[in-house]
């Protein structure tokens, strides 16, 4: 195992392998306590199984995680050459665990960073579609897609599409992120700027990045094909009620502020779902229905 030093002192990473010397891709996930080995596997296999698979499949172990998914990653790692396997001394958030990726992997040159999440599965060619687009689409430089929302078992729930032109995804950022999180490949030009996750705004990390990207020029873009099955737990609609909102909220009025969207309209629309979302459970889904059916009736989805 090897020790580096980025900032922060937390991190061990394990390679037992010589690291390819031409790094074109990396796709970064984070492992934690409450995760089931099953889901683990299903998502580690879809990324190995890719019809283009990443130079580097980058692995986190957030903190202590179920004896068998450690032995199950472990073995993962040694049998495979493009995986690496970190290890978290303690438990510190998404944002932290991908920033260390990145900075690990931003001196071997990579071009593209693929996030996934290790309760998900990737459609088997979502790489090679999203490397082609990019490839033929130089301005583009936040890239995600519609995914299939599934349930524990893996049954189909349906489909959650968003904005795919820049435009629309830009002005519907006061309203909602417009990006699938798991779904998404950056170019590596935003990190070689210093661009980073904000490690202090955990569940909602992914909303303010955009704003930030958003306000620094950067353009996005989504696939209108569904490229990844996004396990939506039974808990979704409470978790989303409580511990997101005020994040949430407090997105929605930066968006507003930095990319000049202050309307009556979009105050009143924050502030209503803010209200909705500490709803019982069965108006929060109700909530989360109208704010999808409003993005796409009002803003629109091209």
């Amino acid at each position: 195992m090897e020790k580096r030093n980025l900032k922060d002192d937390n991190f061990i990473v394990q390679n037992s392998h010589e690291l390819p010397r031409n790094i074109f891709s990396v796709c970064g996930m984070s492992v934690y306590k409450m995760d089931k080995l099953n889901w683990v596997e299903q998502a580690v296999n879809s990324i190995l199984t890719q019809t283009l698979s990443p130079s580097l499949f980058v692995i986190v172990i957030d903190g202590d995680v179920d004896e068998n998914i450690s032995l199950y990653l472990n073995n993962i790692e040694r049998k495979n050459k493009h995986v690496i396997l970190i290890h978290g001394l303690k438990n510190l958030g998404l944002s932290t665990c991908m920033n260390f990726i990145i900075g690990w992997t931003l001196p071997l040159n990579p071009t593209y960073f693929f996030r996934m999440d290790s309760d998900d599965i990737s459609i088997p060619h979502r790489f090679e579609k999203q490397i082609q687009l990019l490839e033929k689409h130089k301005d583009i430089d936040v890239l995600g897609s519609a995914l299939w929302e599934i349930d524990a078992d893996g049954n189909k729930l349906g489909m959650r599409c968003l904005p795919t032109k820049h435009t629309v995804l830009i002005k519907s950022l006061s309203r909602r992120c417009p990006i699938n999180h798991p779904t998404v490949v950056m170019r590596y030009t935003i990190f070689e700027k210093g661009f980073r996750y904000l490690k202090d705004m955990r569940n909602t990390e992914d909303y303010f990045f955009w704003i930030t990207l958003a306000h620094a020029g950067f353009k996005f873009a989504n696939i209108r094909e569904p490229l990844l099955n996004f396990r939506r737990l039974g808990y979704f609609y409470e978790r989303r009620g409580r511990s997101l909102s005020i994040n949430e909220f407090r997105a929605r009025l930066l968006a507003m502020k930095l990319l000049n969207q202050r309307s009556a309209r979009n105050y009143l629309y924050a502030n209503v779902v803010l209200v909705l979302r500490f709803m019982p459970a069965p108006i929060i889904k109700l909530a989360y229905k109208i704010d999808r059916f409003l993005l796409k009736t009002i803003i629109g989805h091209d």
